[in-house]
């Protein structure tokens, strides 16, 4: 078990609520301006972060929210407006390397560092981002067990243990190498049909092996699956949702759910998927915390 921020994710099935991370300024995303400037609507993105925090404390699942920036600049003004809308645990993302390890120094220098998972450490992470993330103050990370050559369960554990041939060493001795003593384990979930329910698997096995939260962003699954994307609204939200339930019943502790406005119908889906999973292991002496959605709503 590992504590960001006040949250707590991993422990025994049925003791912690699932985390839920809702992404916000994603590529695409209506309610920015400027993708380089970061410029956005404000009102709009506060009040998805408010509606993110109302269901959080309504179902008594805890939530992170996720910041995708495409440049520097552009996160350095979403971490300014977070710091004034939202006061839990937050993830830096880009997919670009370089605003990744900026990323890294900035939270260090505004003093989130220990509020901040790093998203990700992977076997594409290069000596200059893991230098950035070593130089810096942030101890929490997604290690993104994805294996391009392998994408059973063996496959991802390689990529963990010992680098599965594409890099010096495994994940989990680099990360600790970098000063990461938070280290959440993420399979990297294909598309589907290419291998999508090995994820699943994967997150109880690396769950009982490695003794490490372990989660997903099963929703990209889901959104990538060619047929869904011909239904209605109503049939990928059921989708997604089931998805997400899924994901929690096979051992997961946190979700990279998507959207952040996807928390209307997620956080009800995953506070169910987890009081049935309390419900399942209460002969285990498996006791929920007391925030948990099973005090909360049964």
């Amino acid at each position: 078990m590992v504590n960001v921020g006040g949250i707590k994710l991993g422990g025994q099935p049925g003791e912690n609520a699932t985390v839920l991370c809702g992404t916000i300024f994603y590529q695409g995303h209506k309610i920015v301006q400027d993708e380089e400037q970061g410029a956005f609507d404000r009102a709009a993105a506060e009040r998805l972060i408010a509606r993110q925090a109302e269901l959080s404390e309504e179902t008594g699942t805890p939530a992170v929210l996720h910041l995708y920036a495409r440049t520097i600049e552009a996160l350095e003004r979403y971490l300014a407006f977070a710091d004034l809308t939202w006061a839990g645990p937050i993830i830096v993302d880009s997919a670009d390397a370089a605003v990744r390890a900026g990323a890294a120094a900035l939270v260090s220098e505004l003093g989130y560092a220990d509020k901040t998972i790093y998203n990700s450490i992977s076997v594409a992470t290069s000596r200059m981002e893991a230098q950035a993330i070593k130089e810096s103050e942030v101890d929490s990370a997604i290690l993104l067990a994805y294996n391009p050559t392998d994408c059973r369960v063996d496959g991802m554990l390689q990529v963990l243990e010992g680098g599965a041939a594409m890099a010096e060493k495994g994940l989990i001795p680099l990360a600790e190498d970098l000063g990461i003593t938070n280290k959440l384990i993420d399979p990297g979930v294909v598309p589907m049909g290419s291998g999508a329910g090995a994820s699943l698997r994967f997150s109880t096995v690396a769950k009982a092996k490695l003794a490490l939260p372990v989660g997903s962003g099963i929703h990209n699954a889901v959104s990538a699956w060619p047929w869904l994307r011909q239904k209605d609204k109503a049939t990928k939200k059921c989708c997604d949702g089931a998805a997400s339930a899924m994901q929690i019943l096979a051992a997961g502790d946190f979700l990279l759910y998507g959207p952040i406005e996807n928390a209307e119908f997620i956080f009800p889906a995953a506070a169910m998927a987890d009081i049935l999973v309390a419900e399942a292991v209460r002969d285990l002496d498996n006791e929920p915390a007391a925030n948990h959605p099973i005090h909360r709503l049964v």
